[in-house]
């Protein structure tokens, strides 16, 4: 069965409950006097309740329906917001330098509104110290927390150390404007 409601002579019920086109109630009519009333007003007839008893139908241009809906549906997709999951990997013994450029990586991807997922790879014999690694992800969320938060805190997952951080929420503009008159 198709998502499409069915409309003009592919209505096959003896009688609809019939809604004008401006959304006024018609009443309950037999469906060739329906379908004469759609032909005379020049529109189609949409079944837009096929379950109720009986099935309800609009007086409606299909077209310009179609086309509309199928406008909302691309605004809306839109509007949509796509979340982006960043990754960043690490050592445990890393240069302090190399630090500095992983977290300013970090840094640019929350202000870019993206998830950074920071994990640790762990070698030999650096398994059996995971609090080298766990130190290492709190110093990097407490460096970068005023641009995101931990989402979900650092857990082991075999060799690597895993932390998702996302960012914070954005300040509307005129969330901005009030601060700034404040």
């Amino acid at each position: 069965m198709s998502a499409e409601p069915r409309i003009n002579d592919r209505i096959r019920v003896p009688e609809v409950r019939l809604v004008g086109p401006n959304g006024e109630q018609v009443g309950i009519v037999p469906i060739a006097k329906a379908l004469e009333i759609a032909r005379e007003s020049d529109l189609d007839l949409v079944e837009v309740a096929p379950t109720a008893r009986p099935p309800v139908a609009r007086l409606m241009d299909y077209g310009k329906f179609k086309y509309e809906s199928a406008m909302k549906a691309r605004e809306a997709r839109k509007n949509q917001a796509h979340t982006v999951i960043k990754e960043i990997k690490l050592r445990p013994k890393i240069d302090p330098h190399d630090y500095e450029t992983k977290k300013g990586h970090v840094v640019r991807f929350l202000k870019a509104g993206d998830k950074v997922k920071v994990t640790i790879m762990f070698r030999g014999r650096e398994q059996s110290r995971p609090e080298l690694g766990y130190r290492l992800l709190q110093r990097l969320a407490d460096d970068v927390e005023e641009l995101g938060f931990v989402e979900s805190r650092p857990k082991q997952d075999g060799r690597n150390m895993i932390m998702v951080i996302g960012p914070h929420k954005k300040k509307t503009a005129r969330g901005q404007e009030a601060e700034s008159t404040a």
